[in-house]
């Protein structure tokens, strides 16, 4: 077991684990954040998407001491602690949930193309949102919960994002 200082949703936190643990098992087990989820343990669902230094990750793969003590890690609990950003409240609003599983996952990933195009056309939203899996298939859903979010033109950068 190796020390680890990370910085997560603006906190910072020393922890304990064995090199080579995935941040997905870090953050859910030894820090108690559960809204990142663990999908494939390959990257392929998107299920464990987070933000490192406002860039999108996948944390299932990302290894406790690849991630510098200086980098921000931000997880679905840190995107707005209310609970209310624009693409919580959107995803209400379009009826997005079904199972819920992919829910982080999609809205990590939607917040960081919100983040640089605030705007963004429909392909470009399908194209950004491609890499995250729906096991119910809510994607017309979650298009329009992303529409909703930048019409309403209240996506603001998140703080690790404008590190950038």
């Amino acid at each position: 077991m190796n020390q680890f200082r990370i910085s997560v949703n603006g906190k910072r936190h020393s922890v304990n684990a064995a090199p080579g643990t995935s941040l997905l098992w870090v953050l859910r087990d030894h820090l108690g954040l559960t809204g990142t989820k663990y999908g494939c343990g390959i990257a392929q669902c998107g299920a464990c998407t987070i933000h490192l230094n406002g860039n999108p990750v996948r944390a299932c793969v990302l290894p406790i001491d690849g991630v510098e003590e200086d980098q921000e890690i931000t997880t679905i609990e840190g995107l707005d602690p209310d609970g209310s950003h624009p693409l919580q409240k959107s995803w209400i609003e379009a009826q997005v949930p079904q199972c819920g599983y992919c829910h982080s996952g999609q809205i990590m990933q939607a917040a960081a193309l919100l983040s640089d195009n605030q705007n963004p056309t429909r392909e470009e939203i399908k194209q950004h949102m491609n890499p995250i899996l729906c096991r119910c298939g809510t994607y017309l859903r979650i298009i329009k919960a992303i529409e909703i979010a930048a019409s309403a033109g209240e996506v603001s950068q998140s703080s690790d994002h404008q590190s950038k």
